[in-house]
C-alpha cells in the first residue's frame, strides 16, 4: 500500500503570510482582468455554498469558489478518492450563463424555487450543465454577474496578456512552498507545466543567467528576467529589425512598406497608422508614429495578423439571391446529443446547434402521451422531448448568432390529431416569426435570405390538392390526406430497429393534417425521382432530401445535371443509415455540386465538422455562403469530376511555410508528458486539389516548438478549397493524439506573417495556442 505522505503543519503566521500572499496575487488578477475592486470578483474569490440540482431527488449544498488566478473555479466534492484537478473547471470551458430556470435540468427539477435564486453554467464541450441554487437573490446575481465579467474581460485581453496571465498561473504552481521564490526543481516543474522538456544542463545554464542575486532562488525581478527569456520570439525579431531603426522603432513608413510588400495589404496607407494607434504599448513611439517590437508583435498576435481574412468576419457578400443560390448550415437529427440509438435527446443540443451558425435543424415527431407531440429517434432507446418545448428553444435561439432564416426540417410521423396541436404550438410559439405566406414578388424563384431575415420556414410534406406555396391554384377545403412517409430512421442498418418496423407493420403512407400542411410554403417536400424535364420544369419550392450514398452517386454519375438541380430547387443530404454511432460523411463533395443542405451530425467532433465549421465560419458566420458564380449560371458546364472543360477561375499556387508554434496544451496530463508536435496541412476542394503534407516531427516541446518547413500546393479550383492545419502529438507505437486544428477556405487567406489561433476538437478556441506562418499566393501560368 502506497503511503500518502503528509505535508507538515504550518503556523498561524506561516498561514496568515499565504493568506495574504493569495490575497494580493488575486487582486493582481484582477486588475489584469480590468475588475479591480469590484464587488462581484471579491464575492466570487470569497466563495459561497450554492445548491447543485442533478435530479427530483438529487439536490445537495456544495461550496464553490473562484481561485486566486481568476480563471479557475474549485467545487467541493464528497466523492471519495477524487483527484484535485476533477474538483476544477476553468473559466475558459464555459460557453454561457444562464439566470433563472433556461435548461431542461431546472425547468424539470428546480420550478419550485423562485428564477431569481437559480442559474445554469454551460460548457463549452460535450459537459453536463452545471445547474445551481443560491441562497439568496443577491448571491445569484453576484455570480451570474461576475462569472459574465470574467469571460467578457478575458475574451478582450490581447494574446501578449493572456500569455503572461498563464505563465503567471503556471509560475504561481510549480511555487509549491508558496514563498514566491523558485528553486532549481521548482523552475523544472514549471517547464514541465509549460509543455518543455530540457535536460539539467540547459535547466541550470538559464537558472544560473537569472539568479543575479547567487541566491540559488528566483525572485522579483529575477523570475521577470526568466519570463523574458521564456517568451522571446527570435523569428519575429528577426522580420522586425529587416523595418527597423538602429533605436528600436519602426517607423509608419516602413510599417506600411511592411504591409505592403509581405502582407499584401492593398490599404497599407490608411492602415499602418491606425495599427500603430490600436497596437502600440510604448506612448512616446506612438506619439512618434512609430512601432516597437512589444508593439509588433501585438499586432501579428491580434486579428489583424490572423491568417482568416479580419473582412470576411462579418456578411459581406451578396445576400439578395434566391435562397437556393447559398449553402446552408445544417444538423441532422438535432435533438440528439450522442449516438443515434440509446442517447439523450435534449432541447439544449438545438440551442448548441443553433449558436454554432446552425440554420437548418431537424425535428422527428411522433405521437406523445397526453396528446402532446415528442421529439426522439423512432424505433430506438434515445430519450424523449416535448414538441413544444423544442420549438420554444428555437424561438429563443434561432437569431442570436444570425439574424438570417432558420428551416424546421420536420419528418412527421404523428397521427391527424397530434399534427394539429404540432401547427398551434408553431403558430402560437412562434408568432410572427414563422413564414405562413409567400413573399410578394417574384413567384418563380425562392425569396433572398434578406428578404426572409428573421423569418423561420417550415420544410414538411403539402397536401397535393391544396393551394400551392405561391397561391396560384388547387383546393384549400381539403381537410387531410394520404402522403407519403419519408422514415429516415427506418432506413437504420440496426437489427433491433428492423425488428421494431417489422412489428409495428410501417405503413408508406402517412395521413397529413391541413393544419400542418398549411406551415409549409417554401420547402414542401418530395420524393425524388430523377432530374427534370427542361421543357417541363417542376415548382422551384419543391425539393428533395437524400441520403449520402444516393447523393454522392448522383454527384459521381451525374454532377453537372445535379448542379443545374441545385441552381432552382434545395437539396438535403442526411447521413447513411449504417452511421448509429452519429458519424459524418465528407460534405465537400456535395458542396462541390452545389447541395445546399448538407446535414451532418452536430454533435460528433472530428474532420468533417471541423471542414464544416471552416466553410461556415465565412460570411459573418451567418449560417449562408453564396456558392460561386459556376455553382449558380443555368448556362454552366461545370463538373467537379472533369475540371478541364472549362475556366473556373484563377488557378493559385499556394507557398507556405510552417515557422513556429505557441503553447499547445499538453494532451495527456501526466506531469512528465511533453508532446511531440508536428503539423500536417491539408486541401480540401475537387479530387485534383487534395492534398496533404506534414511537417518533421520535434521532440520534447509543445510551448514553443520551431519548424521552419515550406511547402507548396497547386490549386485547380480555389473558390472550392479549404486549407486545414493540424497539430498532433506524434506516437511512434499508437495513433497521434490530437492536439488543435484550424480550417478556413482558401479565399479566406491573408498573406505575408501570419498568426493561426488553434481550436479544439470541439472547434471551441484555445486561449494562446497558435502557430506561426508565412502565406504567399500566386497566380499559376
Amino acid at each position: 500500500m502506497q503511503c500518502i505522505r503528509r505535508q507538515p503543519k504550518r503556523s498561524a503566521s506561516q498561514e496568515n503570510i499565504l493568506r495574504e500572499q493569495s490575497r494580493r496575487v488575486a487582486a493582481l488578477n484582477g486588475i489584469r482582468l480590468g475588475l479591480k475592486d469590484d464587488k462581484d470578483l471579491k464575492f466570487l474569490l470569497k466563495g459561497s455554498q450554492l445548491l447543485k440540482v442533478k435530479s427530483s431527488s438529487w439536490r445537495k449544498e456544495r461550496f464553490y469558489k473562484l481561485q486566486e488566478d481568476c480563471k479557475t473555479i474549485w467545487q467541493e466534492s464528497k466523492k471519495v478518492l477524487r483527484s484535485p484537478e476533477s474538483q476544477i473547471f476553468s473559466i475558459e470551458d464555459i460557453r454561457d450563463v444562464r439566470s433563472g430556470h433556461k435548461t431542461e435540468g431546472m425547468e424539470k427539477y428546480a420550478k419550485d424555487v423562485p428564477e431569481y435564486r437559480c442559474f445554469s453554467i454551460i460548457f463549452k464541450d460535450q459537459r453536463k450543465n452545471l445547474d445551481l441554487i443560491a441562497s439568496s437573490e443577491d448571491d445569484a446575481n453576484h455570480w451570474i454577474s461576475g462569472l459574465a465579467k470574467i469571460i467578457a474581460h478575458s475574451n478582450s485581453m490581447n494574446q501578449k496578456q493572456k500569455l503572461q496571465h498563464w505563465i503567471h498561473t503556471c509560475l504561481r504552481k510549480a511555487d509549491k512552498n508558496k514563498d514566491n521564490k523558485m528553486s532549481l526543481k521548482e523552475l523544472k516543474d514549471f517547464l514541465k507545466e509549460v509543455n518543455i522538456e530540457v535536460d539539467d544542463y540547459h535547466a541550470k545554464k538559464i537558472f544560473q543567467h537569472c539568479d543575479k542575486s547567487k541566491t540559488e532562488a528566483l525572485e522579483d525581478d529575477e523570475i521577470e528576467e526568466f519570463y523574458k527569456i521564456l517568451t522571446e520570439r527570435k523569428e519575429i525579431d528577426k522580420i522586425f529589425q529587416k523595418y527597423s531603426d538602429a533605436e528600436g522603432f519602426m517607423s509608419c513608413q516602413n510599417l506600411v512598406r511592411f504591409l505592403y510588400e509581405t502582407q499584401q495589404e492593398e490599404d497599407a496607407v490608411v492602415a499602418a497608422p491606425a495599427l500603430i494607434q490600436k497596437y502600440e504599448p510604448n506612448e512616446r513611439a506612438k506619439r512618434g508614429n512609430a512601432m516597437t517590437k512589444d508593439g509588433f508583435l501585438m499586432y501579428l498576435l491580434s486579428d489583424d495578423g490572423n491568417i482568416f481574412n479580419s473582412s470576411h468576419r462579418k456578411v459581406y457578400q451578396d445576400m439578395t439571391q434566391p435562397l437556393s443560390h447559398y449553402l446552408v448550415s445544417s444538423s441532422h437529427n438535432t435533438y440528439l446529443m450522442e449516438d443515434q440509438l440509446t442517447g439523450p435527446s435534449s432541447t439544449e443540443a438545438y440551442i448548441r446547434a443553433l449558436t454554432k451558425g446552425c440554420r437548418c435543424v431537424e425535428l422527428d415527431c411522433w405521437d406523445g402521451p397526453n396528446s402532446e407531440p415528442i421529439i426522439y429517434h423512432g424505433y430506438t432507446l434515445t430519450s424523449k422531448i416535448l414538441f413544444s418545448d423544442v420549438i420554444k428553444a428555437i424561438k429563443n435561439y434561432a437569431f442570436k448568432t444570425s439574424p438570417y432564416p432558420v428551416i424546421i426540417s420536420l419528418e412527421n410521423h404523428c397521427s391527424v390529431e397530434q399534427q394539429k396541436v404540432m401547427a398551434q404550438h408553431m403558430t402560437t410559439i412562434l408568432q410572427d416569426m414563422l413564414l405562413v405566406a409567400p413573399l410578394d414578388g417574384n413567384k418563380s424563384q425562392f425569396p433572398s435570405p434578406e428578404q426572409l431575415k428573421g423569418k423561420i420556414l417550415v420544410k414538411g410534406k403539402k397536401l397535393s390538392r391544396q393551394e400551392d406555396p405561391t397561391g396560384t391554384n388547387g383546393n384549400n377545403n381539403l381537410e387531410a390526406e394520404d402522403v407519403s412517409d419519408e422514415d429516415e430512421a427506418a432506413e437504420m442498418e440496426d437489427e433491433s430497429v428492423k425488428t421494431e418496423i417489422q412489428q409495428k407493420g410501417k405503413s408508406d403512407t402517412l395521413k397529413l393534417a391541413k393544419e400542418l400542411s398549411d406551415t409549409v410554403v417554401y420547402c414542401k417536400s418530395i420524393h425524388f425521382n430523377g432530374f427534370e424535364d427542361p421543357s417541363h420544369p417542376r415548382p422551384f419550392y419543391e425539393m428533395s432530401s437524400f441520403t449520402e450514398s444516393k447523393a454522392l452517386k448522383l454527384a459521381q454519375e451525374a454532377g453537372t445535371s445535379f448542379i443545374h438541380h441545385n441552381i432552382r430547387h434545395l437539396s438535403r443530404i442526411y447521413p447513411a443509415g449504417w452511421r448509429t454511432d452519429s458519424s459524418n460523411y465528407n460534405p465537400i463533395d456535395l458542396w462541390n455540386v452545389g447541395c445546399q443542405i448538407v446535414a451532418l451530425n452536430f454533435q460528433t467532433a472530428g474532420t468533417e465538422m471541423d471542414v464544416y465549421q471552416g466553410r461556415f465560419q465565412d460570411n459573418g458566420f451567418s449560417g449562408y455562403v453564396l456558392k460561386p458564380e459556376f455553382l449558380r449560371d443555368e448556362q454552366t458546364k461545370f463538373n467537379p469530376k472533369s475540371i478541364t472543360e472549362g475556366t473556373w477561375g484563377t488557378k493559385k499556387k499556394l507557398l507556405l511555410k510552417i515557422i513556429s508554434g505557441q503553447q499547445l496544451p499538453k494532451v495527456n496530463k501526466s506531469k512528465n508528458s511533453i508532446v511531440d508536435p508536428k503539423v500536417t496541412i491539408e486541401i480540401h476542394g475537387v479530387q485534383q486539389d487534395n492534398n496533404k503534407k506534414q511537417t518533421k516531427v520535434i521532440e520534447n516541446n509543445g510551448f514553443n516548438p520551431k519548424w521552419d518547413e515550406e511547402f507548396t500546393f497547386d490549386i485547380e479550383i480555389p473558390a472550392l478549397a479549404l486549407v486545414r492545419f493540424v497539430v498532433e502529438d506524434f506516437d511512434m507505437s499508437t495513433k497521434n493524439d490530437f492536439i488543435g486544428q484550424y480550417t478556413l477556405p482558401f479565399t479566406s487567406l491573408k498573406q505575408g506573417y501570419r498568426h493561426i489561433h488553434l481550436l479544439t476538437k470541439n472547434g471551441d478556441p484555445y486561449s494562446s495556442s497558435t502557430l506561426f506562418v508565412y502565406i504567399n499566393i500566386q497566380d499559376c501560368d
